[in-house]
């Protein structure tokens, strides 16, 4: 191993490094679990949950591949996160990220919206869409795969080995949190907090050391059909959405707010598209002006709780997203347990 930052490992742990020649891809990220767990031991750090786009990033000498959680290039909507990722001094690392448009100090995912898709060079010099780009994890390092690593190495090595200056962000932790913790987020309108095992390793998969504690009960849903639109308003009416379980779609409502004018007619236009004759849903939908459509388009969505008969409650749009195959969504259920 040369001289570096990787000198800075514990002798300890300097088993866990493996030397890696350079991929070709970023490879799937590490995901979440939604818990209703609230009481930690020294064992976790916290993180401010983040509304944006997850993103991998791999510095090759001087190439950049910036992608989705899905694998999708985003080089082209988000030049300048490539353009600073290229500027740094080292030039073998992979890194793990949320991109985020900021309102007020919060994330907000209408915002970033504006910026998601674009990928015509003059319309994203003409997007007045701030990002940032905030960096959580840090998978590989000077030839080394480092997922092996502890949290807590892998944090300080990669606020050691990066310079963060706008738009890239180190994500801060707490080292103790639960409950209080949770309401001190929830009170600045943030979406929650990450909690996540300190001493485990980096896995690709959902994985129970990396904990969703969330404000609201939001999530994505695969729309699989729309309502005609009913007095003056233009578009559609509702939005009809579900989620896959062993592999059939299942109806979790309609949503019928959080549109403005403008997604109105352009997720009209998208649905129309994608119009099909049979209903996509194994549950009976009882809308009588309902159009089904081919379930391909993920959506952001907002609600309070589910009902008892597994239906959302005041649902609300939030928007598209385009970093998720629309049969990987599944309804979230809290992995529990307080102890």
């Amino acid at each position: 191993m040369r001289a570096g930052f990787l000198d800075r490992v514990p002798e300890r742990q300097r088993q866990l490094l493996r030397h890696a020649p350079r991929a070709r891809s970023t490879g799937p990220p590490m995901l979440a679990v939604l818990s209703d767990r609230r009481a930690f031991d020294d064992g976790w750090l916290f993180e401010r949950k983040l509304d944006g786009v997850r993103a991998l990033a791999r510095r090759d000498t001087d190439k950049v591949r910036l992608t989705s959680r899905s694998g999708k290039p985003l080089n082209a909507t988000y030049p300048e996160l490539v353009d600073a990722l290229a500027a740094q001094d080292c030039e073998d690392f992979t890194v793990d990220g949320e991109i985020v448009a900021l309102s007020h100090g919060r994330t907000d995912f209408s915002l970033l919206q504006q910026r998601m898709g674009l990928t015509d060079p003059a319309a994203v010099r003409a997007s007045r869409v701030a990002v940032h780009y905030y960096l959580f994890d840090l998978l590989r390092l000077d030839g080394y795969d480092i997922t092996g690593l502890p949290l807590r190495t892998r944090k300080a090595l990669l606020r050691d080995a990066l310079e963060f200056r706008a738009p890239l962000r180190f994500t801060p932790h707490r080292n103790q949190g639960g409950q209080d913790l949770l309401d001190q987020a929830c009170a600045r309108d943030w979406e929650g907090l990450i909690a996540k095992r300190a001493g485990d390793a980096y896995v690709r998969k959902r994985s129970t050391s990396w904990l969703k504690l969330k404000c609201s009960a939001g999530q994505e849903f695969v729309i699989g059909g729309f309502t005609e639109p009913a007095g003056s308003r233009v578009g559609f009416g509702a939005l009809l959405v579900g989620y896959y379980q062993d592999g059939r779609l299942r109806y979790a409502g309609k949503v019928g707010t959080g549109y403005d004018t403008a997604t109105l007619v352009e997720l009209r236009r998208r649905l129309d598209g994608l119009v099909r004759s049979r209903c996509p849903f194994v549950d009976e939908v009882g809308e009588r002006t309902a159009h089904w459509v081919r379930p391909r388009l993920v959506g952001q969505f907002d609600f309070t709780e589910w009902t008892r008969a597994g239906r959302l409650r005041h649902p609300r749009f939030l928007g598209l997203r385009d970093d998720k195959h629309a049969t990987d969504v599944i309804r979230e259920r809290p992995a529990g347990g307080t102890s």
